[in-house]
């Protein structure tokens, strides 16, 4: 069974130190999906995912991490969203440890994000995905995002990447329109 919940200042540590401890492994598929394939120096990756940083960044009030607890209460995966402006939340990142992938976690994951920017009144939640993140990409699009744009950005670690901006329209509490069926 697997529990999705807003992250406490406890959770977001143990993030950190679980993120610290399986980035070590450079020949890991986490460390090479998320870190090589995108050319960032690992002290750059460890200061990003320092306790302090992210105790930071969930302080700040704009960030928020949600974590996917397994059946020990393992981390097996998270999110990370950023409020952008009013009516937008931007889902920063979302990462299932890839033990635990292709299990609907993900999923899971986005849904709570979702339920709380509804919550939160947002009109739109955003995300990006590098052009040849395939699995990204479809993860979005088979979860109603619809791709925005396209844009190549470089990073300050001097790498380039086009990433596509995708784009999920909240409803709030309207229900749908009633099809018209002939009388």
């Amino acid at each position: 069974m697997i529990t999705v919940y807003r992250a406490t200042e406890r959770g977001v540590q143990a993030l950190s130190r679980k993120l610290q401890c399986l980035l070590e492994d450079k020949t890991s598929e986490l460390y090479q999906d998320n870190v090589a394939k995108f050319g960032i120096p690992s002290e750059i990756v460890r200061e990003a995912f320092s306790e302090k940083a992210l105790l930071e960044a969930a302080a700040s009030g704009k960030s928020c991490f949600y974590l996917a607890l397994g059946d020990k209460r393992e981390i097996v995966g998270f999110a990370q969203t950023v409020q952008r402006g009013l009516g937008t939340v931007e889902l920063d990142r979302v990462v299932v440890f890839p033990k635990y992938t292709r299990k609907g976690i993900g999923t899971r994951i986005l849904n709570r994000v979702v339920k709380d920017a509804r919550l939160k009144k947002a009109d739109a939640v955003v995300a990006n995905a590098g052009k040849g993140e395939v699995h990204a990409r479809q993860f979005y699009e088979k979860n109603g995002f619809e791709a925005l744009k396209e844009e190549t950005v470089e990073y300050p670690w001097g790498t380039r990447t086009t990433l596509v901006t995708y784009r999920l329209q909240l409803e709030h509490g309207r229900k749908p329109k009633a099809s018209k069926k002939p009388a």
